[in-house]
């Protein structure tokens, strides 16, 4: 009991590393559904050269450990433009891990993406070309937005895979809610405890956003 009590006495230093947590997932999540969504219209798309780097993104991000992008950007990256230019950069923990964790999420929500898109019958976009709608018009007008249902609930999921990849950061020293736990553990020699900790703030923000997802999709059937 003593061990959980020091946990609450320090509560606020597991805040901030679980605000660090939220950025860098929220900041992720952006940069996946953006970079996802180009590599997933790459992906059907009818331009060769197009459809073959996306292919090749998906292989080598889907085929490498998220760890070593990650550590690639932090220590790898700055490694090689010292090499070519000459020139030292370096990557901030969390902003290396978002990043990081963005790139390789994008290659998860192209596929669910490409799927959303795939899943709308083709007679649709027969029927919009029919009706004197160019493709891209098709695709913003009546494709998208059916696909944009279907795509709700997977990334609803791929928010709540993001939440806990964040802990991955903590290999590279950002300061998130499982280094935080880390940190506390071993100055008080309390690691259980504060891991715990740790372990309920992540189950309420996966409870809160797989709430927040299901909600949405309540509001998109009824509008239906």
């Amino acid at each position: 009991m003593e061990g959980f009590l020091k946990v609450w006495e320090f509560k606020s230093f597991l805040l901030q590393g679980t605000i660090i947590t939220l950025q860098m997932t929220i900041g992720a999540l952006i940069i996946g559904i953006i970079l996802g969504m180009i590599v997933g219209m790459a992906r059907i798309s009818r331009n060769k050269i197009a459809k073959s780097l996306a292919g090749v993104y998906l292989t080598i991000i889907r085929g490498t450990p998220m760890l070593l992008q990650i550590l690639f950007i932090f220590v790898g990256i700055p490694q090689v433009t010292l090499l070519l230019t000459g020139t030292s950069i370096s990557f901030d923990p969390v902003m290396a891990g978002t990043i990081g964790i963005g790139i390789n999420s994008a290659a998860y929500v192209a596929e669910i993406i490409r799927s959303g898109i795939q899943s709308i019958d083709q007679g649709q976009m027969e029927a919009a070309r029919s009706l004197g709608l160019t493709h891209n018009q098709a695709m913003k007008h009546i494709i998208l937005p059916q696909a944009f249902r279907n795509i709700i609930p997977p990334l609803g999921n791929e928010a709540i895979v993001l939440l806990k990849d964040t802990s991955l950061v903590s290999a590279i020293g950002g300061r998130e809610l499982m280094n935080s736990a880390k940190i506390m553990g071993a100055k008080f020699y309390m690691y259980a405890e504060f891991l715990v900790g740790a372990a309920i703030v992540y189950l309420i923000c996966t409870f809160f956003i797989s709430n927040v997802v299901s909600y949405t999709e309540r509001r998109l059937k009824a509008n239906d």
